[in-house]
């Protein structure tokens, strides 16, 4: 029973640019949209999943490449240790034609000896079957026992 009024003029055509009936949306673009979200956000999980994954893996190589070479530096500071150990140095000494040298000599700034001088003993004569350089596991590191020291006189 109710009637719209009519318009004319520019009421008119202003009236035709609105919608006529009840104000209902487009759902399939609304659908669309929605699911495009929910699928770009899935891929984006996807692909940042692999990423990680990815970057573990690469880390866990660097761990295992980061032990290795840990473990080589080890052995070879060992080999250093052995090499450079007081008896490797005398027997690779001796070896070389070396002789431990006697009680030095000073020279005073004026002129005057302090000290005998005396030459080094001869070299030993090593056996034809010892080799120049020895491996680190043929040198043993035990301490040497101390030179047996002559005890003190009493009373002197």
């Amino acid at each position: 029973m109710s009637r719209k009024p009519q318009l004319r003029g520019r009421a008119a055509r202003l009236a035709q640019l609105l919608p006529t009936g009840r104000g209902q949306a487009a759902r399939t673009p609304f659908v669309l949209l929605v699911v495009l979200l929910l699928g770009g956000g899935l891929i984006g999980l996807l692909v940042l999943n692999s990423a990680l994954s990815e970057g573990s893996f690469r880390l866990d190589d660097l761990k295992r490449a980061t032990k290795n070479l840990t473990d080589q530096e080890q052995a070879l500071q060992r080999d250093i240790d052995a090499y450079s150990a007081p008896d490797a140095l005398q027997r690779r000494a001796r070896e070389l034609g070396m002789v431990p040298g006697g009680d030095p000599a000073f020279l005073e700034p004026d002129g005057k000896v302090k000290g005998v001088p005396s030459p080094a003993s001869a070299p030993e004569q090593a056996s034809a079957r010892t080799p120049l350089v020895l491996p680190p596991e043929a040198i043993t590191t035990a301490p040497a026992a101390p030179p047996a020291t002559p005890s003190p006189a009493p009373g002197g």
